[in-house]
C-alpha cells in the first residue's frame, strides 16, 4: 500500500460531492440516511483515508454492522465511481483497501448473507433467472422490500442488481400506480393464484416505464415472495 496523502485529503473534502453524484445516480436506490449501508459507506471512507494517510495498518471497522454484502458491495462500486474525472485514479488507488474492506466485511459476521454453498439446483435457478431478457424482481409481498433481482432489472431501472437489494420496489413505481402494485402484493399474501396486469414502473432517474407484468407468490416457512416479471410495453 503506497501513501497517498494528498487523495486521502481529497476524499475527505470531496465526500459531499461524490455522495451527492452517487445519489442522484442510484435513485431510489440510494441509502438513506440512517441506514445500515450508510454506516458501512462512512465507516469505509474512513478506512480508505487512513490506509491512503499511514500507507497501510488500518484495520476496517465493522463492530455493529448489519448489512446486506452484495448491496454493500454494489454500493462502493457505485461511490467509486462517482469520483468524477478522479475515478480511475481513485478505483486503482484504492484497490488493496476495497478488496480488504470486502474481505473484513465476509468473514467479520456482519454481512447478512446465505452462508454455506447453494444446492444445485439452486444454483441453476439463479443462473437461469440471470438469463431472463425481462426484468426479474424477488419482492417479500408483505413488506415490498426487494430480495433479489436480475441483470435485466438493473438495467432497466438504471442501477446495478445488487444495488436493488434491500430496497423498497415501489420507490420505483410512480406515486399514481403504487396502488395497483400493493393490490396484487397483497393478493400474494393470501392467494397462490398467479396475477398478471400492466403497470408502470420509473428508473433510477425518474423516467417512467410502462411494463406489463406477471406475479407468482413463493413461499417459505419464514416468508412469502412476489417472483415478478416485468416485460416493457
Amino acid at each position: 500500500m503506497i501513501r497517498d496523502p494528498e487523495l486521502s485529503t481529497w476524499l475527505v473534502t470531496q465526500r459531499a460531492p461524490i455522495e451527492r453524484v452517487m445519489s442522484a445516480r442510484l435513485g431510489p436506490a440510494a441509502p438513506g440516511a440512517g441506514a445500515q449501508e450508510t454506516e458501512v459507506l462512512r465507516r469505509f471512507r474512513s478506512f480508505a483515508a487512513s490506509e491512503l494517510r499511514r500507507g497501510g495498518g488500518a484495520q476496517p471497522a465493522l463492530d455493529g454492522i448489519r448489512a446486506d454484502e452484495r448491496r454493500v458491495g454494489a454500493l462502493l462500486d457505485a461511490w467509486l465511481e462517482a469520483a468524477g474525472e478522479r475515478a480511475e485514479w481513485v478505483r486503482s488507488a484504492l484497490d488493496e483497501p476495497v478488496r480488504r474492506f470486502r474481505t473484513a466485511l465476509r468473514t467479520t459476521g456482519v454481512a447478512r448473507t446465505a452462508r454455506g454453498k447453494p444446492r444445485a439446483r439452486r444454483r441453476a435457478v439463479m443462473a437461469a433467472i440471470d438469463r431472463v431478457a425481462d426484468c426479474f424482481l424477488a419482492v417479500e409481498a408483505d413488506t415490498g422490500r426487494i430480495v433479489d433481482a436480475n441483470p435485466a432489472a438493473g438495467a432497466l431501472l438504471g442501477v446495478a442488481r445488487d444495488a436493488l437489494v434491500g430496497v423498497d420496489a415501489l420507490s420505483f413505481v410512480p406515486e399514481e400506480s403504487r396502488s395497483t402494485w400493493w393490490t396484487h402484493l397483497d393478493a400474494m399474501t393470501e392467494g397462490s393464484e398467479p396475477q398478471r396486469f400492466q403497470g408502470r414502473l420509473s428508473d433510477a432517474s425518474g423516467i417512467p416505464i410502462d411494463v406489463e407484468c406477471s406475479v407468482t407468490r413463493f413461499s417459505t416457512r419464514d416468508r412469502t415472495l412476489a417472483l415478478i416479471v416485468a416485460r416493457p410495453r
